[in-house]
C-alpha cells in the first residue's frame, strides 16, 4: 500500500475510533460537576499525533469532534469548540516535545507537560467561553475554575496520556508501521 494512502487510511480509523469513545464511554470525575465528563477520545488521538505529528493529532481532534457534536448526539458548538481547545492542546504539546525527543522519557515529558498545558489552556477557555454559551455569569465558572475545572483536566489529560504511554508501542508496531502479529495457529517455535 502507498505510504501516504496508509497514513490517512490510520488517521480515518484512528479519528472514528475518537469519535466512537466520545459518545460510548464518558462519565463525570466530580459528582459536583456532572456536566464535566470523562473519555478516552484522546487516547487514539494522541497515538495519532505521536506517530505522524502534532498537525496530524490536531487534525483528528478537529475531525472526531466534529463529528461526535454535530452527527452523534453532542454538545454542538460549544462541546465542539471545547473539546478542540483541549485536546488540541495536549496534542501540541505532547506531539512536539515526543517528535524532538523520540524516547520513552521524551514521551513522559511530553505527556506531562501537555497535561498541564491542557489543564491551564481550559481554565481560560472556561473563563472566556463557558459564560457566552452557557449563560453562567463569569463570577460563577471563575468560582469553579481552581477547585473543579482544574483538577478535572488535569486528571482527563493525565488518564489519558498514561493509557496512552502504556499502549502506544504496541499499537503503533502493528496498526502504524505495520508489523505482522504472529500467527497464533502456528506452533509456538515457529513463531520465536
Amino acid at each position: 500500500m502507498n505510504p501516504r494512502t496508509k497514513q490517512l487510511t490510520v488517521l480515518a480509523m484512528l479519528t472514528a475510533i475518537g469519535a466512537v469513545l466520545i459518545t460510548l464511554v464518558h462519565f463525570p470525575l466530580f459528582p459536583s460537576a456532572a456536566f464535566l465528563q470523562y473519555d478516552p477520545a484522546d487516547v487514539p488521538i494522541l497515538i495519532g499525533a505521536f506517530a505522524y505529528g502534532p498537525v496530524a493529532g490536531v487534525i483528528i481532534t478537529v475531525l472526531a469532534s466534529f463529528i461526535q457534536a454535530f452527527f452523534l448526539g453532542g454538545d454542538g458548538v460549544y462541546g465542539f469548540l471545547m473539546h478542540v481547545i483541549a485536546t488540541s492542546a495536549l496534542v501540541l504539546v505532547s506531539a512536539t516535545i515526543y517528535r524532538f525527543k523520540h524516547t520513552r522519557a521524551g514521551a513522559v515529558v511530553g505527556l506531562c507537560c501537555g497535561t498541564l498545558t491542557m489543564g491551564l489552556v481550559m481554565m481560560a477557555a472556561n473563563h472566556f467561553i463557558t459564560p457566552i454559551f452557557m449563560g453562567a455569569p463569569t463570577e460563577v465558572v471563575d468560582a469553579m475554575l481552581l477547585p473543579v475545572i482544574l483538577p478535572f483536566n488535569l486528571l482527563k489529560a493525565g488518564i489519558n496520556s498514561c493509557i496512552t504511554f502504556v499502549v502506544y508501542k504496541a499499537v503503533s508496531r502493528h496498526i502504524v508501521h505495520g508489523e505482522p502479529r504472529n500467527d497464533v495457529s502456528k506452533p509456538e517455535a515457529e513463531n520465536i
